[in-house]
């Protein structure tokens, strides 16, 4: 079986000839014998097309690289996926300007210096102010020089997060706005390169299209959302309603594109650690379902990322329809595997099984044991993927991964 082969069994709850292992590379050291050059330039950490449009990366991560990675995991066995980003627009008649100000000349702290951007728009002015911080080591992704809408780094490192409160919320809708028409054109340019390589050496392709409660985070910062949801839910209704109508439009635009084997939906910031069970349902469940629905009747698999309350709300994203559940991590989310089984092993493929974090350990024995249980509650289902949970890292060490290998190749 090809790569894609195997994986569209698992998704559809066929047997595969063996329990695949994938891995997702976020700034993974390139390991011995498997790096290259693109342009003539070393190529020392590997990424994936999944950070565009979100991270600022030491070096650019081409197709090519795409290619190269794929190529390079498949030579050691692991099912590796291609892999693309959906960007967005905003609105022709916002204005932005930046600045630059020094530590203490703002309420910030006065060891950092502050990065602000101004937005002016339709529906009013905005401002988004960070800390700018150290370097981070080599291989982890960089802070931007300006204050990006969306950032991870943004969120510990606000002054002031772009939404800080209801009156902000109509102005949202200028700033993230659906691809426009230059956007569009480039995205099929995008897929015309990557669909031949993907057809022709057998690998899935996979397209990142909506951020739902992420970007509320991105937006608000952690408790403020929180607080709005208690304090005005109807402001904080009409935000993820924005962002829904959007990603709808990216969604959309990837679905019914060519080559586009499954669409994924970002949920690190949607689980029970920001939400309750019954807040899940009232503003994260709703627009899940209709996203899967539109997946579907483009005849793509729908995918969403939550690594932790999977016990809890992992039978609600099967209810809404999705189809494969990044992740399911027995280690940062203290679930059984086996009750992860129970509720969910027939309904939708589960991703997972083990950490990353079990890989910097380099305790071979722990590794081992890891995943011969993964595989032992979870393979069974004829739906399940094993992947280090979430992803390695720059100090993820060569060592760990080989364990990793072992055990697999073992158990498989």
């Amino acid at each position: 079986m090809t790569s894609r082969e195997r994986l569209l069994a698992v998704f559809g709850g066929q047997a595969p000839d063996h329990v695949p292992l994938t891995t997702w590379s976020f700034g993974f050291r390139a390991p011995p014998g498997l790096a290259w050059q693109t342009d003539g330039r070393d190529i020392p950490f590997w990424y994936s097309l999944r950070l565009e449009h979100l991270h600022t990366l030491p070096y650019p991560w081409t197709v090519e690289d795409e290619f190269r990675r794929a190529l390079a995991w498949r030579s050691l066995g692991v099912d590796d996926v291609l892999e693309v980003s959906m960007p967005w627009s905003q609105a022709p008649e916002v204005e932005a300007r930046d600045h630059a100000l020094a530590p203490g000349a703002t309420e910030g702290d006065a060891r950092y210096a502050v990065m602000e951007r101004e937005y002016r728009t339709p529906a009013g002015a905005l401002r988004h102010a960070v800390r700018r911080t150290a370097a981070e080591p080599p291989g982890w992704p960089s802070q931007p020089d300006c204050v990006p809408i969306f950032e991870d780094y943004n969120i510990p490192r606000a002054v002031r997060h772009l939404v800080a409160g209801p009156e902000d919320v109509p102005a949202v809708r200028y700033l993230f706005a659906p691809p426009d028409e230059c956007q569009r054109q480039g995205w099929h340019a995008r897929l015309a390169a990557m669909r031949p390589f993907a057809e022709r050496e057998g690998f899935l392709l996979q397209a990142w299209t909506a951020f739902g409660m992420d970007a509320v985070v991105w937006l608000m910062g952690t408790e403020a959302a929180v607080l709005m949801a208690m304090d005005a839910p109807n402001a904080l209704g009409q935000l993820v309603g924005i962002i829904a109508e959007t990603d709808l439009a990216r969604t959309e635009l990837a679905a019914q594109t060519p080559g586009v084997d499954m669409v994924c939906q970002r949920g690190w910031y949607s689980s029970t650690d920001f939400w309750s069970p019954a807040l899940f349902d009232q503003f994260v469940f709703p627009h899940v379902e209709r996203l899967a629905a539109l997946a579907h009747r483009h005849g793509r698999k729908f995918a969403y990322v939550m690594t932790t309350g999977v016990e809890r709300l992992g039978p609600r994203l099967a209810d809404a329809g999705v189809d494969v559940l990044y992740f399911v991590d027995p280690i940062q989310d203290r679930v059984s595997l086996s009750r992860v089984r129970e509720l969910v092993g027939g309904r939708m493929t589960l991703f997972g099984g083990t950490n990353a974090l079990s890989l910097v350990s380099g305790d071979r024995e722990r590794i081992g044991r890891e995943v011969r249980a993964a595989v032992a509650a979870l393979g069974p289902t004829g739906r399940f993927i094993l992947h280090p949970v979430d992803a390695l890292f720059p100090d993820t060490p060569w060592a760990g991964v080989e364990a990793l290998l072992e055990a697999w190749r073992e158990c498989r």
